[in-house]
């Protein structure tokens, strides 16, 4: 219907990286912030909870910037699945959540990454 908005796509991809970046970073920082309080929110060790956090923020850090973008985007696509998992099978949590956010959310950043993957990123990254 609009095919002149094709032109708009590499910027359209660096806008959904730099969203998922902001909300991986400070995801992960939050987790690294008290990692003893974190992991007991969600039910971890807290060395697996500073791992985690690390991982969150040099992901989300690559996927913005563009660096080793599939990589990262493939990283974080883990840790959705993981999220998911814990939200499905551990705490029994429905697909739009009950009394906090359902794993909706971590589908969509599943699919956000997974189009990140699949364009290496789009034009405007940092390292091919």
């Amino acid at each position: 219907m609009f095919p002149q908005l094709a032109r708009f796509t590499d910027f359209g991809i660096l806008l959904i990286r730099l969203m998922v970046g902001l909300v991986f970073v400070t995801s992960g920082y939050s987790h690294l912030k008290d990692p003893e309080a974190r992991a007991k929110s969600i039910e971890m060790s807290k060395g697996f909870t500073i791992f985690l956090g690390a991982a969150e923020v040099a992901g989300g850090l690559g996927v913005a910037a563009g660096l080793l973008t599939q990589l990262a985007a493939f990283g974080l696509i883990l840790i959705m699945l993981g999220a998911i998992y814990k939200k499905i099978f551990a705490w029994h949590t429905g697909f739009w959540g009950e009394k906090s956010s359902g794993w909706h959310y971590d589908l969509i950043f599943v699919l956000m990454n997974l189009l990140i993957a699949f364009t290496n990123g789009g034009a405007y990254v940092l390292m091919r």
